[in-house]
């Protein structure tokens, strides 16, 4: 999982795109599931669908045995990789632009920097913390001018941005805990279980918070995407990605996705994209690339990418 890329770029980059592409729907599909649903119906269909989707898959290459020995572990990691950060991010998408929660979920590898660095004592070097320091700027700087939108309580987005970083926050805990724990476990039964976690952890509050009247197509069609297209189907492509083109450029992915989700946003939702969200998008990218060792260093940890 750590090698090097074996492919040339013509052979990964159609994956690269797609998966990106994915993962910045799943702020629209979140948005459209949880105006009806709810936040935890929302998250806790995302991932019973996403389980029930990954199983047969997983039985049929044969990491049953895996998923098996490893269950505990593997099961946590949902809780704290998906179920909570699913969870937040589908009620800070009724408060906030999903452009801007997709800005926020670029600084994955910023918290996962400072959490390896707690926690398993990964080095950090004068440039990387320089990188810290920078990505950090520009989320404050983001939240200072935190845009509405069409339908959206701005009144609530301090809470949401607040929501959205502990989300991250939790996706950085979630990969530290992977490095120390799953090591060995092949990455579908990693994925599959942490899905199941997810979902027995979320299963209570889906069925308590589960909407009075019920939603319509629409709302259903978002859920079944966002469960089948940006959690099962994303997993897969990853985990493709980080064999064929190696970690540092799969960790990218994390680079391009709000790309989609602003654009998604601005054609679906009529949402602004506005100079200010660009700019202080672009610092936390450069902060990010440079604390993960994209810049400046040859080395580079790649297990902070996880995506809403």
């Amino acid at each position: 999982m750590n090698a090097p890329a074996t492919q040339p770029v013509s052979a990964w980059l159609g994956e690269f795109v797609l998966l990106a592409a994915l993962w910045g729907a799943s702020f629209l599909f979140m948005r459209l599931g949880a105006s009806e649903f709810g936040p935890l119906p929302t998250a806790g269909l995302r991932v019973l669908l996403a389980t029930l989707f990954l199983w047969p898959i997983l039985v049929q290459q044969g990491q049953w045995p895996a998923l098996r020995k490893h269950w505990k572990p593997a099961l946590l990691s949902g809780v704290v990789n998906s179920a909570i950060p699913f969870a937040l991010y589908s009620w800070a998408v009724l408060h906030i632009t999903t452009g801007l929660a997709s800005i926020l979920n670029a600084t994955v590898p910023l918290f996962g920097a400072l959490v390896a660095w707690v926690w398993l004592g990964d080095r950090i070097n004068r440039l990387r913390w320089l990188g810290l320091g920078i990505g950090f700027v520009g989320v404050a700087l983001l939240a200072w001018r935190a845009p509405g939108g069409a339908g959206i309580r701005s009144d609530y987005a301090p809470w949401a941005i607040a929501a959205c970083l502990g989300a991250t926050t939790c996706y950085a805990i979630a990969a530290s805990f992977a490095r120390r724990y799953l090591v060995g476990v092949p990455p579908l039964a990693s994925a599959t279980g942490s899905q199941l976690g997810a979902a027995l952890g979320l299963f209570a509050p889906m069925l308590w918070f589960w909407p009075a009247a019920m939603p319509g197509p629409r709302a259903w069609a978002a859920i079944v995407a966002i469960a089948v297209l940006c959690t099962g189907i994303a997993y897969i492509l990853y985990f493709r990605l980080i064999a064929h083109a190696g970690p540092s450029r799969a960790l990218a992915v994390t680079f391009l996705a709000p790309v989609f989700a602003l654009l998604y946003g601005a054609v679906f939702l009529h949402e602004a994209i506005t100079p200010w969200m660009i700019g202080c998008g672009l610092i936390i990218v450069c902060g990010t690339m440079l604390s993960t060792g994209l810049i400046g260093t040859t080395r580079v940890r790649p297990g902070a990418t996880e995506r809403a």
